[in-house]
């Protein structure tokens, strides 16, 4: 989901807003006390124009100088909005935060998780650096389908969940491979095998059973490799991979093969 699309799902909401304030004051320098209207306004105007940084800061002006105003509540959570949209999330992150602890029942509370779980989500990196972000953005997006099953964000969510969880177990299957083609096998059993039994509904399993035969015969231990291969024929029988194996275990390719 786009960064647009996510402002779009948030649109209703901010559209009340809008139509609930009037004018648009003119910037100044220095620290004036001024109507929130003014404020509020001001800081959609930056938003709107991408200047994230001022429109940070006003969001938050609005809800220094107003603390008990509905339109700091607002202010609040389009201010972690606008550090997502510029890419800083942590900043984001840590006002979402104080969002959810102090409007534990706000109507925009499910928003707040989903766009926190978007934080650690779009900071997923490649499969060969560490993944703890990974798994900070799987245990947000998991969180945003248990507490709001019935909204569009755990719809989204529910999809970047089988997404992240296949990223995990991608990294589990680059670091089996590195230990097997530095002929480390015990390693890379264990890797394989926790993305058969973790990971078990991934596009990587057909591959981790194959290297599991691999791996099994380089060991020496044929009725391991067996076994990994009787599994990999059962549930992929026509897949490269199960070809692959089979052809290890009994030199015949039954790709080419009309009786098979």
């Amino acid at each position: 989901m786009s960064k647009a699309l996510v402002g779009r799902l948030y649109g209703a909401a901010l559209a009340v807003v809008m139509l609930g304030l009037m004018g648009c004051g003119e910037k100044e320098g220095p620290y004036i006390e001024q109507p929130v209207d003014t404020l509020y306004n001001r800081a959609l105007d930056d938003l709107g124009k991408q200047e994230y940084k001022a429109a940070a800061k006003g969001f938050e002006e609005v809800d220094r100088q107003h603390p008990y105003s509905v339109w700091a509540t607002k202010a609040q959570i389009m201010a972690a909005f606008t550090y997502y949209q510029s890419n800083k999330y942590d900043d984001a992150i840590i006002a979402l935060d104080r969002f959810i602890q102090l409007h534990p029942g706000h109507r925009d509370v499910p928003y707040a998780y989903y766009l926190k779980a978007l934080c650690f989500y779009e900071q997923i990196s490649d499969v060969g650096r560490d993944q703890r972000i990974t798994q900070q953005a799987l245990d947000a997006l998991a969180e945003v389908v248990k507490r709001f099953a019935e909204t569009p964000y755990a719809r989204d969510s529910r999809l970047k969940v089988e997404l992240t969880i296949d990223h995990l177990a991608g990294k589990e299957m680059a670091v089996g491979r590195y230990y097997q083609q530095n002929k480390q096998y015990v390693g890379a059993i264990n890797r394989y095998r926790t993305v058969i039994e973790r990971y078990q509904t991934t596009t990587h399993v057909p591959e981790a059973l194959h290297r599991l035969v691999e791996s099994y015969i380089a060991l020496g231990v044929k009725p391991e490799a067996q076994e990994a291969a009787a599994v990999l024929g059962h549930n992929f029988p026509g897949s490269d991979w199960y070809a692959d194996s089979y052809f290890m275990l009994t030199g015949e390719d039954f790709r080419f093969d009309s009786t098979k």
